[in-house]
């Protein structure tokens, strides 16, 4: 099984309320706790109205001290929600996939799977190398399986970025536009004054957001020789 570190966002089940503190378990893991000034910014007058019993939250790790795992809720991003929820969903769909091939073996061999990787990860992995199906199939299972996600559509992720643009050059958004047009394969809208989104499409989120990354790189080493500059908007 993969470890826990520092910063990794992971999803929750609420399992109960202590006084001002949040008890959850964190899925494939074990118990893990919220306090209150980590489940929303601000001032909170009752917990309830964020987190209840058999709830299901995303979380972000603190710290881990042996078997203490210290979260936060309010330090989650939407974008970061939103990835480790559309993991569970297919990983959702990949259960019901082994089901349909193994019957009743299959909550034996998801435990046996968890134990090296988890189980998003693992048949994400055999679709590149399906041999790695042998270790826990035999061959018409290991077949069915790559049948069944040979046939699958792939699943495409949209990723969006907004950056703004700030110039004192008379030319600047001469300078501007020459420096998003050299960009391709992103779709780049103006929103107003100096700000523009950027969006990529890709097979998974992982991949869209490396995508993002080198699209900034390059329009910041790009406005570095002009007479503006970028930033990337919070």
């Amino acid at each position: 099984m993969t470890n826990l570190e520092q910063g990794d966002v992971v999803l929750c089940n609420v399992d109960r309320i202590v006084g001002t503190t949040v008890f959850v378990n964190i899925e494939n893991y074990g118990e893990g706790k919220i306090i209150m000034s980590e489940i929303a910014p601000g001032r909170i007058r009752n917990l309830r109205d964020y987190v209840v019993p058999k709830k299901t939250i995303v979380c972000k790790i603190l710290r881990i001290s042996g078997d203490k795992i210290d979260l936060s809720l309010r330090r989650v991003t939407p974008k970061e929600r939103k990835e480790v929820l559309a993991k569970h969903k297919i990983e959702k769909s990949y259960r019901s996939i082994i089901k349909s091939v193994a019957g009743e073996k299959t909550s034996e061999i998801i435990e046996k799977i968890k134990e090296i990787d988890t189980l998003y990860n693992f048949i994400e992995d055999a679709r590149e190398n399906p041999e790695t199906l042998d270790k826990f199939f035999n061959k018409e299972e290991a077949k069915k399986i790559q049948d069944i996600l040979g046939a699958q559509k792939p699943k495409i992720s949209i990723l969006k970025k907004e950056i703004s643009f700030t110039t004192t050059h008379p030319e600047g958004l001469s300078l501007i536009k020459e420096n998003l047009e050299k960009i391709k394969d992103a779709e780049i809208k103006y929103i107003s004054a100096g700000k523009y989104s950027i969006k990529v499409e890709a097979e998974d989120m992982k991949t869209a957001g490396n995508k993002i990354k080198e699209i900034i790189t390059e329009l910041e080493k790009n406005a570095k020789k002009g007479d503006f500059e970028l930033k990337e908007s919070q």
